[in-house]
């Protein structure tokens, strides 16, 4: 780590931090809606974009700074077992394209802001859709303050404030500068901001990682040396007397492997964030061509993971057993490059953080905004009250975070974005099997949703390591096969099962099962039905099986 501050890396982070900070800002008049007080328009962009902005927003919500940092973080203190992100966003895709033009249908015809406003819409149950709604909120929040941590290792890196600081404030002061504009122009600008900075973003990534992938294997003289040193120091062991790690899966991790991927390519697409993004789209057809090229990302995701291996090769963190592994890749970056191109790495990882935080803390207002203050406190809240309501809490939401940030050891907020994944697994069976079929009991998605959340979250609790005592892992044994695997996909499977005997003994006990004020054809339409014009006189048309207009 070079002493100081490195002015040059950190000349070149201002000034793109302050070109998206003015893009941010600026969103708030581009494609400006006839009514701004709509949460369809700030929470949703207005439902407006078209393939390019969706394709961009999503990828910049999906691949965030913490995917820059974590991806060959995980390579880096590991070894192989790091990989699994590229195949579960391979395999991620071929599912959401069966269900997201589904979603997006439903969405529409019925003016539903979140997958929740689905679930109480779909089974007429306004406590799943709450408990839905929680589930997204809780498993959002510290995914929120892991993109803080990866501002902070960057800033941290250029030797600004970070961990060398000895006053709290000076310390943290650039990151909290950092989080007063996220705030600032989301406020302002809604989902128009990430949508617009998305751009900057992808452009920044794209251009790193192609520089890093020929240059630092130039540096550090070709991939053959990268991978016999990497090879070599996987082998060293631990104090207990483990190799820190392989450069290929060893047979009994493959269970948990593979499980892990499965299970997170299941979840990636039900985060609200992710949903959110999904929803701004303008048409089916934007859904459906985003699913088709939005694999290029995970061609990025494969190279950006080699970095792990470059980073050791370089020496990065060697002869420190407490290394922070978050740090490995800013340093890599540092260490290799000149300083006014780790200043644009920096800032790509920078950015990075800045607009999937802000698209989280939008989605996990809406839900609140929609699913609880709406649903349980307010139910006759206009469209501007829902407005006035996302907003002030999307501030909330963002200074949680960043208390989370400050206040709390960074491996409390990792374990608590992968309980997340195990919780956001939970929803599948309510909103994926909602989409197509309605033979699930509200009562028994409930319970199997309970029983899931329980069963992941004491499983999460009760795994160890060297370093943690709880919380130390994500893989348990799976009863019907004897082998480690996933506990989301464990919780899963029990959460499907509750689910579907319920359903059985519900229905044959003839339990009531709520009312369903969606249609087969919802599911399949193009856009939403329009409003007749004022001057037109109403429809009288009596459709069978419905009831006659007033």
């Amino acid at each position: 780590m070079k002493d100081g501050v490195n002015g040059v890396a950190l000349g070149v982070f201002v000034f793109f931090f302050l070109a998206v900070t003015v893009l941010g800002f600026f969103a708030a008049r581009w494609r400006r809606a006839a009514d701004p007080l709509h949460l369809d328009e700030w929470g949703l962009g207005g439902r407006s974009f078209g393939t390019w902005v969706t394709w961009f927003l999503l990828g910049g919500d999906l691949y965030t700074a913490y995917t820059f940092v974590a991806v060959p973080a995980a390579i880096f203190a590991g070894g192989a077992a790091g990989f699994f992100a590229v195949p579960y966003t391979i395999i991620t895709y071929p599912l959401v394209f069966l269900f997201l033009p589904r979603l997006w249908s439903v969405s529409r015809r019925h003016g539903y802001v979140t997958s929740s406003d689905f679930i109480r819409g779909r089974f007429g149950s306004k406590s799943l859709s709450v408990a839905v709604a929680i589930t997204g909120i809780i498993a959002t929040m510290p995914y929120i303050a892991l993109q803080l941590v990866g501002i902070q290792a960057v800033l941290d890196v250029m030797g600004v404030g970070g961990s060398d600081g000895t006053n709290w404030f000076l310390k943290d002061l650039p990151l909290l500068i950092a989080f007063g504009v996220l705030a600032a122009y989301t406020y302002s600008s809604g989902l128009r901001a990430p949508a617009l900075i998305a751009f900057v973003k992808d452009a920044l990534i794209y251009i790193v990682i192609v520089v890093a992938i020929i240059y630092i294997p130039y540096k550090l003289g070709g991939f053959d040396d990268i991978f016999s040193k990497a090879g070599d120091a996987y082998a060293v062991p631990n104090k207990q007397g483990v190799p820190r790690g392989s450069l290929v899966t060893g047979p009994k991790a493959q269970w948990a492997y593979a499980t892990l991927a499965m299970g997170s390519a299941m979840a990636l697409f039900l985060y609200p964030h992710s949903i959110t993004a999904v929803l701004s789209g303008k048409s089916r057809d934007t859904i459906r061509r985003n699913t088709t090229i939005l694999p290029l990302y995970s061609l990025m995701l494969g190279l950006l993971a080699l970095l792990g291996f470059m980073a050791i090769a370089d020496g990065v963190g060697a002869g420190n057993p407490k290394y922070n592994n978050q740090l490995a890749i800013p340093q890599l970056f540092e260490n290799v490059f000149p300083s006014w191109f780790a200043g644009v790495a920096f800032a790509a990882i920078g950015i990075g953080a800045l607009v999937p935080a802000a698209i989280m803390s939008i989605a996990a207002a809406n839900l609140f905004t929609r699913n609880i203050y709406k649903d349980l406190i307010k139910p006759d809240a206009t469209p501007a009250q829902e407005t006035a309501v996302s907003k002030a809490v999307s501030l909330v939401v963002k200074v949680g975070a960043l208390v989370f940030v400050l206040t709390m050891d960074k491996t409390v907020a990792i374990n608590f974005q992968l309980l997340g994944g195990i919780w956001i697994l939970q929803t599948v069976p309510a909103i994926v099997g909602g989409l197509f079929t309605r033979w699930f009991h509200r009562w028994a998605l409930l319970a199997g949703w309970a029983a899931g959340m329980f069963y992941g979250t004491w499983k999460a609790y009760e795994q160890s390591s060297p370093s943690q005592s709880h919380f130390g892992g994500n893989a348990d044994m799976i009863p019907w096969i004897g082998e480690k695997g996933y506990i989301g996909l464990t919780a899963f499977v029990l959460n499907a099962g509750v689910a579907i005997v319920l359903t059985v003994v519900l229905r044959a006990f003839k339990a009531p099962a709520g009312v369903d004020e969606t249609v087969p054809a919802d599911y399949t339409a193009e856009s939403a039905p329009e409003l007749p014009s004022p001057a037109s006189p109403p429809d009288t048309t009596v459709t069978p099986g419905l009831p006659e207009p007033a």
